[in-house]
């Protein structure tokens, strides 16, 4: 159509402004919803970032765990596990009951068979039933209430040096009344119960043998076969003991040193050197308990750590992180322990009741006895 200068195509205006009025309308619709999916896209990063929250977990020094199996209940859990050392189990249960009324942890792992009754009696631990607890055998629960939920066991004996016994052509002790022999005399390193806690399992191993009555007559037997005192288990094991340079063949340690031998052995010998005395009641099996802390802030990570650590996957990392075992039977034990861990089928027995009431008075009837 030809347009002459000047001449107004009123028709074409107005629609012309109609298109403009409409390519306005599109172009604001479409700046609003480009708004509305930045705001949507950029929501979706908070989320993704949000700051994982802290868990704090209270454990006495011997506590290990690999860092992938921490970092994979991290991730699961968009949490950050803080681990609180505080001293042996006996420190770090005192460190519980002391600060009950204000915790500093959400959970407290390390609590073992020897002070239990302490700790539950003190009332430091929340109720919990982990759905895990169906599959535990029930000699490792020792709280009705679930307040303490068990989740390692290992058993302290003795052990002997075997290349010492057989250079000296001596046979090496059958069970704790052997070690009254003249022939052993001068070989038995033990730790002092008051300041050591296998030095502790050691003696209510005697009084669960003996019993209450008469395990004294038998360190009065061990004092005049000059049995030698230390205070804790790195002395006893790695000065006084033959098998790591010392002159006493016989230690009390733990069950799990011949396979931790073989394992941490930086040479091609796979065969231990040390042996384990296995006898009934010459043994005394500990038990480690974990319990949600009364006042945690955390209640539901608390939970799922408890659930974590009666898991398969942290319960197959233990015993090669600190040498005690699973308590739940799915998981799996390394080669090497099943080659060559030694369990006593008839550890010695003491109630946690029984050790609660009398710890004190059995450990200075001890003291009394052997180092007075």
């Amino acid at each position: 159509m030809y347009i002459k200068p000047g001449q107004e195509v009123i028709g074409h205006s107005k629609g012309r402004r109609a298109t403009m009025k409409k390519t306005s309308f599109y172009i604001i619709m479409l700046v609003a919803l480009f708004i509305t999916g930045c705001g949507q896209v950029s929501s979706l990063p908070t989320t993704a970032t949000t700051s994982p929250r802290t868990l704090t977990v209270m454990t006495h020094d011997s506590f290990s765990a690999s860092e992938s199996v921490i970092s994979a209940f991290e991730k699961e859990n968009n949490v950050k596990v803080q681990f609180i050392a505080s001293g042996d189990a006996g420190t770090a249960l005192n460190k519980a009951i002391l600060s009950k009324d204000n915790p500093f942890a959400d959970v407290f792992y390390g609590v073992d068979n020897t002070f239990l009754s302490r700790a539950l009696n003190e009332g430091i631990f929340d109720p919990y039933y982990s759905s895990v607890l169906a599959d535990l055998p029930s000699q490792y629960k020792m709280d009705p209430q679930n307040r303490a939920l068990p989740v390692d066991w290992g058993d302290v004996c003795l052990n002997y040096d075997k290349l010492y016994f057989s250079d000296h052509y001596l046979q090496p002790p059958k069970n704790l009344e052997d070690l009254l022999k003249p022939e052993y005399k001068d070989l038995v390193v033990v730790e002092n119960p008051a300041t050591s806690s296998p030095g502790l399992a050691f003696l209510l191993a005697t009084i669960g043998h003996f019993g209450a009555d008469k395990y004294l007559d038998f360190w009065r037997g061990l004092v005049a076969n000059n049995v030698l005192v230390v205070n804790d288990w790195n002395t006893a094991y790695y000065s006084n003991f033959s098998r790591w340079g010392g002159d006493r063949p016989i230690v009390v340690s733990y069950s799990s040193s011949p396979p931790f031998e073989v394992i941490e052995s930086k040479s091609p010998d796979t065969i231990p050197q040390t042996a384990v005395i296995t006898s009934d009641g010459s043994c005394f099996r500990q038990i480690e308990f974990v319990g949600i802390l009364s006042g945690s802030k955390n209640l539901d990570l608390a939970k799922k750590w408890i659930d974590f650590m009666l898991s398969p996957n942290f319960q197959e990392d233990m015993p090669l992180q600190m040498y005690v075992f699973p308590v739940n039977p799915n998981a799996k034990l390394d080669e090497t322990f099943q080659k060559y861990l030694s369990i006593p089928e008839q550890p010695a027995y003491v109630s946690p009741e029984d050790i609660s009431a009398n710890r004190e008075t059995w450990i200075n009837a001890w003291t009394e006895t052997v180092l007075r």
